[in-house]
């Protein structure tokens, strides 16, 4: 079974954040520190993307997206706030719920597919409740893995 995206257990946090520039900020050493990443160059190109429109779209969950040089699949990291921060979302609520993904540059469709299966994991309830209540980031990571393999199934 192949899932869309690459999302490993050291990339899945509880963070104390406390404006949208600190998560951004946070989101670029994460990816950095876990799959090799150019720090600078992540952040520049989440922060390119948000420039185009906020990535909070609802519900307190916001999917800050870039595309980047030098992966061949997508790549995630998921943090959830200790208390939530504003964001610029659709509906103008905070969010708590942050799904950072990079994908490769010429990865159109495969970026796209990604971001829907995020987005379909993150308006699911049952989920959202889940992911929400998880007691720490072990947890946390247990539940993505099983959202995102069944949702690959």
């Amino acid at each position: 079974m192949t899932t869309l995206f690459n999302l490993q257990p050291e990339a899945v946090e509880i963070v104390d954040a406390d404006s949208k520039q600190a998560i951004l900020d946070h989101l670029a050493e994460r990816f950095a520190a876990v799959y090799g990443l150019d720090k600078v160059l992540v952040l520049e190109r989440i922060e390119e993307r948000e420039k185009l429109g906020s990535t909070g779209f609802g519900r307190g969950v916001a999917i800050p997206h870039a595309r980047i040089p030098g992966i061949s699949r997508p790549i995630a990291v998921f943090f959830r706030l200790e208390s939530p921060v504003a964001f610029d979302a659709a509906d103008g609520m905070p969010v708590d719920l942050i799904f950072g993904l990079l994908s490769p540059e010429q990865a159109g469709a495969a970026h796209l597919h990604a971001l829907a299966a995020i987005s379909r994991m993150m308006r699911d309830e049952a989920t959202h409740a889940a992911i929400s209540e998880a007691p720490g980031a072990e947890a946390l990571y247990a539940l993505l893995a099983n959202s995102i393999d069944r949702d690959a199934a």
